[in-house]
């Protein structure tokens, strides 16, 4: 009988707690343990589903639910249409979601590891009724539930204050009137809200409640007047249609108010005045009326008194209102206190107190700045930085500023950076200012001219600091005895980079200055006695150029020349040598000099304007080459000749044949390869230095293959080649038929066997020779005499 009416597909938000009498037989096989039962009436034919969503993840978390239906009576239920008691954790599911849906083919599920929580949604008719039971056999959380499929439910009707336009339609406010009034708790008036959330409808009861639960299921409604439990607090709406018993829920916020909202000004600054005769006195004419507005902060000030009180109490009790124009009677500092109440609801109100303070006005000095007049016309009329007389004007107290004017009555005021004085001497009219408190008091500020001067000078330098590039690192203090020479002694001296920075005083610069203008530029000292213009100095930045040289270079020196000499200069680039003066390491002072030693050889090179620079000059050996040996592999596929040469030099080799013909050009490597056989000489050039070639005769012995003895002058007759009298001369060489008989033996220096045994030709064939060379080598071998 007491099942919640479902309507308006809404999802429904609950905790369930406790179980009811069981009532019903299912198919599932389980009970009530704690239960809610919900009625669902369908107006339009479709399907219906749900999914219901347990508050907590944890699969200890466990739903089940029962389907009874349709049109059945809370007397007659009959057995379950659907069901699920799946355990999530028993059937090793991953969520704990439970429901009906189109996917699922059963109809009932359960118990315990059965299942995967979901059945088969419903097929409805218009009018058919069913009965939800929702139940919770393990876990604690509450649920939601999200209607699925086509099926409509009856609409519920709505809060149509939430379509009104006035301010927070879903906050009730009021102001704490119940003693005590600051603790945030007082009576509200639950029932004026009703009107406005049935608005045009009818047939609607509205009940309001302290949780959504006790809103949905219909249970504990609130009783107006009600005392709010919290502050702010949620206060739920249940809005039923008494015909149809749907309803909706919504909310709205109560608020109690400590007193109006205001700004709370807690100081009231004034300076001191003269208008009570003394202006150190701490006591001044307050306006209370200005802080009016202040306190307001907007609001309509239609809609709120405010009134002034010299205690709290008289605050509280209303008594002995200040007036708007208020003379405060403690010095300095005096606490009063503000009411601020509701017109339309005097018990509404708050009370804050607010200081009124009087601040002092700042002292302040008259002061006179004597400034040079170095314009280059001597009238008597300059350029002033006014800023320069602060601290004098302020007395050097932090958090002080100033203003400047041409006119007593202070309506002209100054561009203190650059101000050109009309008068010698003028005074200009000064507000010295705490900033903190943004009092002011008058001073006056002499300006005169003064027709003193001070010394221009030069810094001249040599641009030797590693980069040549013009620029220089000055110490300006260099320039300080002739700016003030013969000037009065204790003068101070500071540099400026233009005549204006230095007639204002501003953008000092260091002492340590780089010039900022290559080789050549002009700065400015300004000179002061006791913080007073005496004069503004041209100080000139030279740097002058060094002489430009190849600072480093490398000779060489045949050491087989000696004493022959080389020269060194002093490497001018671009210049006459003329112009320059110069200081080698051998004392010598010329732009050149003869040397016939290897080392090294320093030259100072000075110009006209004294700049020097060192050029070194490093002299390397170098000499002919000395051949250790070479060696030769000869008789064989790969002749080569490699020769071992020593000396100071960079060496390359070549061959050249009996007929001075080149058989391998010069070449870095001293290894000749595929040598043919014969006597060659071996060039060794110096490309170090071109020191000169030395040269040496190689044999490299080897067999010819074949002769032709037919008289044509072209292989007529067969010899060793690779013999000479320098090489092999004492060589044996015998030849021999295919049977072994010796038919010849050659003068190794002759021109060798022409193919004749006893003046017989021989016929073509293959002979054998055997050679004995001169340094005990044997070799035997054959070759072709071929016509």
């Amino acid at each position: 009988m007491d099942a919640i009416i479902v309507c308006g597909n809404s999802n429904v938000n609950l905790d369930v707690n406790g179980s009811g009498i069981r009532e019903f037989d299912n198919s599932c096989f389980s009970n009530e343990n704690n239960s809610v039962w919900l009625q669902v009436t369908v107006i339009t034919d479709g399907t219906l589903g749900f999914t219901l969503t347990p508050e907590s993840t944890n699969l200890i978390e466990d739903y089940d639910f029962f389907v009874f239906g349709p049109n059945v009576s809370c007397g007659n239920l009959g057995s379950t249409i659907r069901c699920s008691t799946t355990n999530p954790l028993a059937a090793g599911l991953t969520s704990n979601l439970t429901g009906m849906n189109s996917t699922e083919t059963d109809f009932t599920e359960g118990l315990g590891p059965n299942g995967n929580s979901f059945v088969r949604w419903l097929d409805t008719e218009a009018g058919h009724t069913y009965f939800i039971v929702i139940d919770r056999p393990r876990g604690s959380s509450g649920f939601s539930l999200e209607w699925t499929g086509t099926a409509t439910f009856s609409e519920p009707p709505t809060d149509e204050s939430t379509n009104l336009s006035t301010p927070n339609p879903t906050t009730l406010s009021i102001c704490d009137v119940i003693a005590p009034v600051d603790d945030g708790f007082t009576a509200f008036d639950l029932e004026s809200k009703t009107s406005s959330i049935r608005g045009n409808q009818t047939n609607v009861d509205i009940t309001y409640h302290e949780s959504e639960s006790d809103a949905i299921i219909g249970i504990r409604p609130l009783i107006s007047p009600y005392t709010n439990i919290t502050n702010p607090q949620t206060i739920f709406t249940r809005i039923e249609n008494s015909t149809t018993d749907c309803f909706d829920i919504s909310s709205f916020d109560l608020e109690v108010s400590i007193g109006l909202d205001f700004f709370n000004p807690i100081n009231y600054s004034t300076c001191d005045d003269l208008n009570d005769g003394d202006d150190t006195n701490g006591q001044a004419i307050f306006d209370l009326q200005t802080l009016d507005t202040i306190i307001l902060d907007g609001q309509d000030p239609a809609n709120v008194n405010i009134n002034y009180y010299r205690t709290e109490n008289d605050a509280i009790t209303e008594t002995s209102p200040l007036p708007d124009s208020y003379y405060n009677t403690r010095p300095f500092n005096q606490e009063i206190f503000v009411r601020i109440e509701d017109n339309f609801n005097p018990d509404c109100r708050s009370i804050a107190s607010i200081n009124l303070v009087v601040n002092l006005n700042p002292e302040a000095f008259n002061h006179t700045i004597l400034q040079c007049d170095e314009d280059g016309i001597n009238d008597g009329f300059t350029l002033f930085n006014l800023n320069e007389a602060n601290i004098n004007l302020t007395g050097g107290l932090p958090n002080r500023s100033t203003e400047f004017y041409t006119d007593v009555s202070k309506t002209q005021e100054i561009n203190a950076d650059s101000f050109a004085n009309t008068v010698n001497p003028q005074t200009i009219y000064v507000d010295v200012i705490n900033d903190v408190t943004g009092c002011k008091s008058d001073s006056e500020l002499t300006l005169e001219v003064s027709l003193t001067d001070s010394n221009n000078t030069s810094l001249i330098v040599c641009d030797d600091d590693g980069v040549e590039d013009g620029f220089y690192q000055f110490n300006l203090n260099d320039a300080d005895n002739d700016i003030t020479n013969g000037l009065p002694i204790g003068l101070d001296i500071s540099y400026f980079e233009t005549y204006n920075d230095a007639l204002l005083e501003v953008n000092n610069l260091d002492v340590v200055y780089t010039n900022t203008i290559e080789y050549n530029q002009t700065i400015y000292a300004r000179v002061e006695n006791a913080n007073n213009c005496y004069g503004i100095s041209e100080i000139v930045l030279t740097v002058n150029e060094l002489p430009n040289i190849d600072t480093e270079s490398l000779a060489l020196y045949c050491l087989n020349t000696f004493p022959n000499t080389i020269t060194l200069d002093s490497g001018i680039i671009n210049d006459s040598p003329i112009n320059y003066s110069y200081n080698w390491s051998t004392t010598e002072n010329t732009f050149s000099i003869e040397v016939n030693e290897i080392g090294n050889y320093n030259v100072t090179v000075t110009n006209t304007n004294g700049c020097s620079k060192e050029r070194t000059i490093t002299v390397n050996p170098s000499n002919i080459a000395t051949i250790e040996t070479i060696e030769v592999i000869d008789v064989s596929e790969n002749n080569t000749i490699t020769v071992l040469a020593s000396g100071e030099g960079t060496y390359e080799y070549q061959l050249i044949n009996t007929s001075n013909n080149i058989s391998s050009p010069y070449q870095e490597s001293n290894i000749f390869e595929n040598v043919s056989p014969g006597i060659y000489t071996v060039n060794i050039r110096d490309i170090k230095n071109e020191c000169g070639i030395i040269n040496q005769n190689v044999s490299v012995v080897g067999f010819p293959k074949f002769f032709t003895p037919n008289n044509d002058g072209v292989n007529d007759t067969w010899q060793v080649i690779g013999i000479s009298n320098m090489f092999q001369a004492d060589s044996k060489i015998l030849i021999f038929n295919r049977f072994g008989k010796l038919i010849k033996e050659i003068n190794p220096l002759g021109e060798g066997w022409d193919g004749l045994f006893n003046g017989e030709r021989l016929p073509t064939d293959d002979y054998w020779f055997s050679v004995k060379l001169q340094d005990g080598r044997i070799f035997k071998n054959h070759f072709t005499l071929k016509y």
